[in-house]
């Protein structure tokens, strides 16, 4: 039996009875013991997921609505308690619902614009927890054209246009300037924004324009061969530029400046601390090179004729292993065996008259403790899996090389 789908010609219904037509148990879902119920209705005002919106919540009866579904011409509705095949009171969720509606609605203006304005069609849409994302396929769409894109849907929404349901077939559609073609036979659902958008869509949306609220676009990136748009609607724009807001102020106290100054504050900081760490490298370079010359003092040749040093270091910056080793290094049949204990960092150095293979090593040594790196024949890095290896990984190089 079809189910007879409220939500289509009234999206703000809040409240409805039903008659249970069905309750079956339902198979948990993989790594999932709750036990769920599906049960399908005669009518239901629950919209299920579908075309990139989630599905709505609330009760049936005292059960409670976990999931709901399109099953062929029926909705399943998952509930966590089982309901008699009966008349029952039901319950959405609605600040749920209406946040989806502001968010659908917003994005059918928001693609329209984009078609438009700017040639840029949507391919799909995502109504996320808290982001709604478009994928928009044609150019780069630049900062000036999401900021115009923006700027034009909200102009739309302070208008107050009205959102109407419009029925017909893909023909009589196609009159009317639908903005996609659909390939349907039958009565076809299309919400239209007045002057703007006609778009078939099964989906739940607001009144008119201005219960969308406000449209902020949030960003663009690059997805395969398409451009991801984000955007919010409503309250989630509301409190979104609240919350940024907020975070404006609280760096701007940080930084002891206006929230108009923050950009300006932190380019100075940017450039003072990597002023800074060119400095401190530079120190770290005359340390290790000093420390590397007492070093090749106390260490003795080998009857290999090599100068093998190898060390665990604590409490110093990986940087200075680098410069270490390659001061180690530069004196003739000298090889450098690191590590660092805490993060696990290890470098095995050689000068080329050493005539070993470091990476070939490292490769050994990694594959009998763990970690991951690499490089060249005299110098290759690795990372240890458990940095309190770094000692038995320095300890089995100097048994490989002795033996």
């Amino acid at each position: 039996m079809a189910t007879e789908r409220l939500y289509y010609n009234d999206a703000y219904l809040k409240q409805f009875s039903a008659r249970v037509i069905s309750c079956e148990p339902a198979r948990p879902a993989s790594g999932n013991d709750a036990k769920l119920w599906q049960v399908i209705l005669d009518r239901t005002a629950f919209y299920p997921t579908s075309g990139g919106q989630p599905h709505d919540l609330g009760k049936l009866g005292t059960a409670n609505v976990i999931g709901v579904r399109d099953e062929a011409e029926s909705i399943l509705h998952m509930v966590d308690a089982p309901l008699e095949l009966a008349e029952v009171d039901c319950t959405l969720d609605w600040p749920r619902r209406f946040d989806h509606m502001q968010q659908h609605t917003g994005q059918h203006l928001l693609s329209a614009i984009f078609q438009t304005r700017f040639n840029l069609p949507t391919v799909s849409f995502h109504l996320g927890d808290e982001i709604c994302t478009i994928d928009l396929r044609g150019l780069e769409p630049s900062e000036q054209t999401l900021s115009a894109a923006e700027r034009a849907a909200n102009e739309i929404i302070f208008e107050d246009r009205p959102v109407t349901v419009r029925y017909g077939t893909a023909e009589e559609l196609s009159e009317l300037g639908v903005r996609k073609q659909v390939d349907r036979d039958g009565v076809l659902r299309a919400i239209e924004i007045s002057g703007v958008e006609l778009q078939p869509c099964g989906g739940t949306h607001v009144r008119s324009t201005a219960r969308i609220g406000m449209l902020a676009v949030r960003g663009c990136s690059k997805i395969r061969q398409d451009w991801r748009v984000e955007f919010l609607c409503g309250q989630r724009a509301e409190s979104s530029a609240r919350r940024d807001y907020q975070l404006l102020r609280q760096i701007a106290e940080e930084f002891g400046c206006a929230p108009g100054e923050v950009l300006s504050a932190a380019s100075r900081t940017l450039a003072e601390r990597d002023a800074n760490f060119k400095k401190f490298a530079a120190v770290l370079e005359r340390l290790a090179a000093a420390e590397a010359a007492l070093t090749l003092q106390s260490t003795r040749v080998n009857e290999h004729s090599l100068r093998i040093v190898s060390r665990v270091f604590e409490n110093i910056p990986v940087e200075f292993m680098g410069f270490f080793a390659t001061e180690l290094t530069r004196t003739e049949k000298t090889i450098a065996l690191l590590a660092r204990s805490e993060c696990g960092q290890a470098f095995f150095a050689q000068h080329p008259s050493a005539s070993k293979d470091m990476s070939a090593l490292l490769k050994q040594v990694l594959e009998k403790v763990g970690g991951k790196g690499g490089g060249t024949r005299d110098f290759a890095r690795g990372k240890l899996t458990h940095s309190e290896q770094a000692a038995a990984a320095v300890d089995l190089a100097v048994k490989l090389l002795s033996g």
